[in-house]
């Protein structure tokens, strides 16, 4: 990735240009201390004036008022604020006029901000005082006074923080009285700009100590600079916070948001001063590269064949993945499945932010709102929810499958909410988890019904659940910890991530529903030694590993093919080529993916090889144990059981009225008094609850003390000939039951 950097042969303004703003992806607003409002047009070059300013204003800051707020278009959009030397802050609108003009500072107005949602305005002075103003510009209150100038000031991403410069320091200040602020020595000279990301959280600071730096919002740095040779005047986040800007004399550079540069410019144009971003774009492809504003080539490094690919607009933003390149401009969106005939529909906004894609459909966030669209252009849903803010959406806290939307709730962090792709509408209230999360990723394979979503919480611990529970109680199973980033396999239901700085593939992560004991042999381990600090996965696809380095690398990791061809296999329920291929790889993590998938499926003999084959006898000798069940119905619920799930093994039995086998299920679990209360609820089977008790107590040398069992002791004789007589009998009627109900459906079959 570049900076394509364009200048005038002729400057348009006379003297230095001191602050900027774009109202469209295509249009840029820009004032100068030559009292001139230009208007630049990219697509056509052209620029015009819009306003000259009266001889008393010298603006030195300009901040459009939001577009959306929540999906919807602000009716307040068209004016911006203009602050100048003279302590007033200027409401100017689109056409040049100055609406309001109100005193605010004593000195000059160094910066004004509108928050998110447009409600209220910020401004900081040459007087060292920060104020909140309504956006009719009436001051709400008096936010700071300090004995120096403050010469930067940004909102935070939730509208309820203010991050300010305080000579060498930044400060945090809540808006609530009573809340706590955050102060901290951030350079060693003064602090001249700062700018804090709404979507990544993360803020910059430069300063006259020549260096810039990314911090989070605790105050804790996470990448410093090397000293540049002059003072750092601007930086500016992109909007969707992948990349960041930083301005100094001569300078111009585009970097990560872990801190390291991109690229390095340096035109001849003395400080840069302001910087404003229009919507930026990132290619995670290196056969596809953007050569012009309107131009992209597509290199096919299979035979070298080169296609060029024409736009009418300026590209915004653009995502390649399962067969289709989708690409927006600033008007209209192009489907490419092959290079010469581009599905092309319009966009009602031309900032789009963010393109995910599923195998079947894509889905576009911009300022408005979500949309998911058919590779064919067309409309399939637009999900909305309540605080719905479009613009801080990321491909962290947002997934797309083939049925499912899956989105992190800002307001709480803790709850994720799902919707069907085809109707929009919300899959229950939202999934609420223990703790915060930062990352969410929906498998790509598979059935709606076993749609599964992997999670990272702030703790770093990855957790997977199932998505449609079919009234259940969510069951929630961590899988690992310290995972810094993930991603699924395009072609399976293969899970990689980056775990302590190794990378770590679970070639079978559902394994966690059927045998936690499992999840651990099915591991694929790679040393970090191969990479450097902080790698972040970009995709998995195919047998491919995608990873950009905290150095801005690329490093492309392998991993093997076999788990992939073997949920191939699994999933069409060709046993007998599953086990052939584990024979043949000789790898127990595969044996122990078989072993998985084939009880998921409850498939007994498949998974008593599997289970042999890497040792594990006390389970073969249980599926043993599952084959000899007299009914269905009691291999079920042990399948279940097998599984960790008691409560459904025991209301599967229930149900088919084998409550012998339901009590014995606790009996075996030492559920004692589950087992007595089943007894009671049933009339039948007491005196073999109070037997094995009795027995239990017995080898553990120990004396009942249980009210309940001592009570019915009393009234119950415990006979063990004919308990077991008793328990013979209710053996004999299930395998007498099952039979007669394999003779009337093979009846049924033959009419």
């Amino acid at each position: 990735m570049r900076l394509k950097t364009s200048l005038l042969k002729e400057p348009k303004h006379i003297l230095s240009k001191i602050c900027v703003g774009w109202t469209t992806a295509d249009e840029l607003y820009s004032c100068s201390e030559d009292h001139q409002i230009l208007k630049w047009n990219l697509l056509t070059s052209e620029t015009s004036l819009v306003v000259k300013l009266p001889e008393d204003i010298y603006p030195v800051d300009l901040h459009w008022f939001p577009k959306t707020v929540g999906g919807k278009k602000q009716t307040q959009a068209e004016i911006f604020v203009l602050t100048s030397t003279d302590g007033k802050f200027h409401l100017v609108s689109k056409m040049g006029r100055i609406e309001k003009s109100v005193e605010a500072h004593k000195g000059a107005v160094l910066a004004g901000r509108w928050n998110y949602d447009g409600t209220a305005l910020i401004t900081a002075g040459e007087d060292g005082q920060i104020k909140i103003w309504s956006k009719s510009g009436m001051l709400r209150s008096t936010l700071a006074s300090q004995g120096s100038p403050v010469y930067s000031v940004a909102w935070g991403p939730d509208s309820d923080r203010i991050l300010y410069t305080s000579g060498r320091q930044l400060v945090i200040k809540p808006l609530q009285p009573s809340a706590k602020v955050i102060q901290w020595k951030a350079h060693d000279g003064i602090v001249l700009k700062v700018d804090w990301n709404s979507v990544n959280d993360l803020i910059l600071s430069g300063g006259e100590d020549c260096k810039y730096k990314v911090w989070d919002s605790f105050g804790r740095l996470l990448y410093s600079s090397s000293s540049h040779d002059y003072p750092i005047t601007s930086l500016s986040w992109a909007p969707d916070g992948e990349v960041f800007a930083m301005g100094s004399f001569n300078t111009l550079r585009l970097c990560d948001k872990t801190g390291w540069s991109y690229a390095l410019e340096k035109p001849n144009t003395g400080s840069l001063f302001t910087l404003a971003w229009s919507q930026h774009w990132e290619w995670k492809n290196f056969v596809i590269t953007l050569t012009k504003r309107r131009t992209m080539q597509v290199r096919n490094v299979m035979n070298d064949a080169v296609d060029v690919l024409e736009f009418r607009d300026r590209v915004i933003k653009a995502s390649l993945a399962f067969g289709h390149l989708v690409v927006a401009t600033s008007l209209q969106c192009y489907v490419y499945k092959n290079w010469n005939t581009p599905l092309i529909f319009d966009l009602k906004e031309g900032t789009v932010s963010l393109i995910l894609q599923a195998e079947k459909h894509f889905l576009l966030v911009d300022g408005a709102g979500l949309y998911t669209f058919s590779y064919e252009g067309r409309l399939i849903s637009s999900p909305k929810f309540p605080g719905m803010r479009a613009d801080i959406l990321n491909s962290q806290v947002v997934s797309l499958s083939n049925d499912t939307i899956a989105i992190r709730d800002k307001s709480d962090e803790k709850v994720i909410l799902l919707f069907d792709v085809l109707t929009g509408k919300a899959l229950g209230e939202g999934k609420p988890i223990d703790s915060q999360v930062v990352e969410i990723a929906l498998d790509q394979c598979g059935p709606s019904t076993e749609r599964k979503i992997a999670l990272v919480d702030k703790n770093r611990d990855l957790y997977l659940t199932s998505v449609r529970h079919l009234g259940r109680e969510p069951k929630i199973c961590k899988i690992g910890s310290m995972v810094h980033s993930m991603a699924w396999n395009d072609a399976a239901n293969i899970l990689c991530g980056i775990q302590d700085n190794q990378l770590t593939v679970w070639y079978y992560p559902s394994a966690v529903f059927t045998d936690k004991e499992l999840l651990p042999k099915t591991l694929y381990i790679k040393d970090g030694s191969d990479f450097s600090r902080a790698p972040h996965i970009l995709n998995y696809v195919g047998t491919k590993v995608m990873l950009r380095q905290g150095d801005g690398s690329l490093v492309c990791s392998s991993v093997p093919p076999y788990p992939a061809l073997l949920h191939t296999y699994s999933t069409s329920a060709r046993w007998e080529d599953a086990l052939r291929l584990c024979r043949f790889a000789k790898d127990k993590s595969l044996w122990a993916c078989l072993a998985g998938m084939a009880v998921a499926n409850r498939e007994l003999t498949t998974a008593e090889m599997a289970y042999a084959a890497i040792g594990e006898l006390p389970r073969v000798q249980y599926i043993n144990f599952i084959k000899e069940q007299p009914s269905k119905e009691s291999s079920l619920a042990h399948m279940l059981l097998f599984s960790g799930q008691v409560q459904e093994a025991e209301t599967t039995l229930l149900q088919a009225g084998l409550i012998y086998q339901a009590i014995q299920v606790n009996i075996d679990l030492f559920n004692w008094e589950r087992a007595l209360e089943l007894a009671v609820k049933h009339k039948t089977h007491v005196d073999t609850v109070l037997a094995y008790r009795e027995k239990f107590l017995q080898k553990c040398g120990r004396k009942e003390t249980n009210k309940r069992f001592l009570q019915y002791a009393e009234g119950v004789e415990v006979d063990w000939e004919k308990i077991q007589a008793k328990i013979e009998m209710e053996l004999s009627k299930e395998r007498e039951k099952a039979a007669n109900a394999s003779v009337r459906s093979s009846v049924a079959f033959r009419r």
